[in-house]
């Protein structure tokens, strides 16, 4: 055995990942609000970056040129001159400006100027807010205004205390039972149950406040809650002495109460919408794609910098830095434009598989893979995947998320494939048509089913039923 050091030229292949590629593969993957936080970031650090301003100032024609320069890989106009700066309009300037002396008004605008909804900014009350209001005429001392003002801040969003009286009491140094006569004040506010400890109680304040305080109803709530949960009506009724019927009734009634009497109203934080990354509308009997313009940021490079780069020597520091940075803003715009392009050519291959679904409706949904995507497209499986995270479709259907139209299944019988969406719709069109005294289970829902041409076992069928929180058949009967 020879033992030594040799030198040997070995060829092989692998793959690198690039800085490049591994922004491009991120920015891919950003949805919206990821992806303008980063352009964001790229605008800070990257000074030749600028953001597009869209205007008057700029024509078709230069936005085309721009175009055509930097797909065809030149400088990004580095040799061309700059725009001449534009003349300012002082007088229109001017008519700005505070001063009355200066600013002139146009009355005729103004007295033809109207109002529209849009202008305003609306908020929804708070629970804390409603409350609020109405301790103000709370019939207390004014001293325990400030215990009830901390028992209304305490409360969660669905209108339940999250302190106990003895914690309260022991914060402001009082008795027990003055903190049960401020909650005993809050509890007649409105929405009916709130400041409740727990479930019981909030259903028992909302009977107290209707003035239906029967005593059988509340011997239900008290020691049947469970029962009712489980739709064991036949154990309610034996420990009554009452009729089953009788105890439908009384369970239909405390079925009508609000269990979370906090949640009508809005909550603190901001809301956040969904921007659709691609809307799908149908023009002529043809389903068309257009990719959200909004979600995708337009960059251009600083005229500023890139002449500084084109009279700077190019073995100068700043040459070489700023050429670094061109480079880096052409590879971020190349990679969003690139970004775009790769979800419209997804999103076209889904709506024209799934046609029939925005046709007709949920049930014509087929299964899809990655796979069948990706080869449509001639991209990666991981690439697709990628370019549907997080990203949403606008189309007549609604909103969905373009995950949604990715979904497994069942086969048919003429062999195509039946998506799991499809089947719970037609699970849920069976269970509403069914009988409330005699409800199918989950086997004759599995063979009405397979009647419809539909392969599924019953096990699938309690799987889909609980995920779209529909009861099992002892639950829905109804007596």
């Amino acid at each position: 055995m020879k033992l030594g050091y040799e030198l040997n030229i070995a060829q092989m292949q692998k793959l690198v990942m690039t800085p490049e590629l591994i922004q491009a593969i991120q920015i891919l993957q950003f949805n919206t609000q990821e992806l303008e936080s980063y352009v964001e970031e790229q605008l800070l650090a990257n000074p030749i970056l600028e953001a597009a301003q869209e205007g008057p100032a700029e024509s078709a024609g230069d936005n085309a040129a721009e175009k055509d320069k930097t797909e065809a890989g030149e400088d990004y106009g580095l040799k061309a001159e700059l725009p001449e700066r534009e003349e300012i309009d002082w007088g229109e300037h001017l008519k700005e400006y505070d001063d009355i002396s200066y600013r002139q008004e146009d009355f005729i605008n103004r007295e033809q100027s109207t109002y529209t909804y849009e202008q305003f900014a609306t908020s929804s009350i708070t629970l804390v807010e409603h409350l609020m209001f109405q301790l103000q005429f709370a019939p207390i001392r004014r001293q325990c205004r400030q215990i009830g003002k901390y028992i209304i801040e305490s409360l969660d969003q669905n209108g339940y205390m999250t302190l106990g009286v003895e914690e309260i009491a022991a914060k402001f140094g009082i008795a027990k039972e003055e903190v049960e006569i401020v909650l005993e004040a809050i509890q007649a506010f409105e929405p009916s149950g709130v400041g409740a400890r727990n479930l019981k109680e909030c259903l028992l304040i909302q009977l107290r406040n209707s003035g239906h305080e029967d005593p059988t109803l509340v011997k239900v709530i008290e020691c049947h809650l469970e029962d009712i949960a489980d739709n064991r009506l036949n154990n309610i009724a034996k420990d009554l002495g009452i009729s089953v019927k009788e105890v439908q009734e009384l369970c239909d009634i405390i079925k009508s109460l609000e269990p979370k009497p906090g949640r009508e109203f809005g909550d603190a934080s901001e809301t956040r919408y969904i921007v659709p990354d691609v809307t799908v509308e149908k023009v002529d009997g043809k389903y068309i794609v257009n990719v959200n313009e909004a979600t995708a940021p337009k960059l251009m490079v600083s005229s500023y910098y890139r002449k500084m780069l084109m009279d700077s020597d190019k073995e100068s520091t700043i040459s070489k830095f700023l050429s670094g940075r061109l480079n880096s803003a052409l590879w971020l715009i190349k990679s969003i434009e690139q970004r775009r392009q790769t979800i419209f050519n997804v999103v076209t291959a889904v709506v024209k598989y799934q046609e029939k679904f925005f046709d007709e409706g949920p049930k014509y949904l087929k299964t899809l893979t990655l796979k069948q995507i990706a080869d449509e497209v001639g991209i990666h499986e991981s690439t697709v995947s990628r370019a549907i995270n997080g990203k949403y479709m606008q189309c007549p259907r609604g909103l969905f998320e373009i995950k949604y139209f990715f979904t497994s299944g069942a086969s048919g019988n003429f062999g195509e494939g039946i998506s799991s969406e499809s089947i719970k719709t037609f699970i849920r069109e069976i269970v509403d048509a069914e009988d409330p005294a005699s409800p199918l289970s989950d086997q004759t829902i599995a063979e009405m089913l397979t009647e419809r041409g539909i392969d599924i076992s019953r096990r699938t069928v309690a799987k889909y039923r609980d995920e779209m929180k529909v009861p099992s058949s002892s639950k829905r009967k109804r007596y």
